[in-house]
C-alpha cells in the first residue's frame, strides 16, 4: 500500500486538503495527515478545524511514496518556510518519488527548487513563483516527471484522482472517478 504525507498548516485551503485525503483513502492509500505546528488541531483559511493524525516530527520520509501539499496562502507560506517540510520535499525529489501541490502550494515546491519544466497553480500565485514553466489555465492537472500540480479548490477531486492513477492504476482511477461523478479533464504530462 502506498503511503502519502499531507502536511497541513494554519490557513490551509480546506476543500483541497479534505478532497485529497478523502479520495486517496477511498483508493486504499495510506494518508498521514501531519500538523506543521504545535497543535494537532489545525484551523484552515475558512475556520474549519482538522484534527491531524501525526506530528510532522514523527514522519520518517524514507517510508513515504509521496508528499502532497494543499494550498491556501497562510498554510502555503508556512510550508514554504518550514525546514522539515522543505527537507522532505527535497529528499523525495532526490529519489524521484512523487511530489504534489495544488493552488498556491506550488510556491512551496518552488522554494524547495523541485519544480520541473511545467506546472500549474492558482491564478496569480505564479507571480510569486520564480519559474517560467507556468501553463496557466490550460490544464486542471500538470504532471512533469515526479511533480504533479493543480489549480485550486474546484480541481481538487480531479487532482486527487490523478494521484490515484499514478500511485495505483488506471482502473482504480476510473472506478473512483465514476463513483464520484467527477468530470475531469485530461492532464498535461511531460
Amino acid at each position: 500500500m502506498s503511503r502519502v504525507l499531507v502536511p497541513i498548516a494554519t490557513g490551509f485551503e480546506e476543500i483541497e486538503a479534505v478532497s485529497i485525503i478523502d479520495v486517496l483513502r477511498r483508493a486504499g492509500i495510506e494518508v498521514l495527515v501531519a500538523h506543521v505546528g504545535k497543535s494537532a488541531s489545525v484551523t484552515g483559511a475558512n475556520g474549519i478545524v482538522i484534527e491531524c493524525d501525526v506530528d510532522l516530527d514523527d514522519i520518517d520520509e524514507r517510508k513515504l511514496d509521496m508528499i502532497v501539499l494543499p494550498g491556501g496562502w497562510g498554510g502555503t507560506d508556512i510550508l514554504a518556510t518550514d525546514i522539515r517540510v522543505q527537507s522532505i520535499i527535497k529528499a523525495l525529489d532526490a529519489d524521484g518519488r512523487l511530489i504534489g501541490s495544488i493552488c498556491a502550494a506550488a510556491y512551496a515546491l518552488s522554494c524547495a527548487g523541485v519544480l520541473k519544466d511545467r506546472f500549474t497553480c492558482y491564478p496569480s500565485a505564479e507571480l510569486k513563483i520564480e519559474h517560467s514553466g507556468y501553463l496557466g489555465d490550460k490544464y486542471q492537472v500538470v504532471v512533469d516527471q515526479n511533480i504533479i500540480t493543480s489549480r485550486g479548490p474546484a480541481t481538487a477531486i480531479c487532482f486527487a484522482l490523478h494521484i490515484v492513477k499514478l500511485l495505483d492504476s488506471d482502473e482504480k482511477y476510473s472506478a473512483l472517478r465514476a463513483g464520484l461523478l467527477a468530470e475531469c479533464c485530461e492532464d498535461a504530462t511531460a
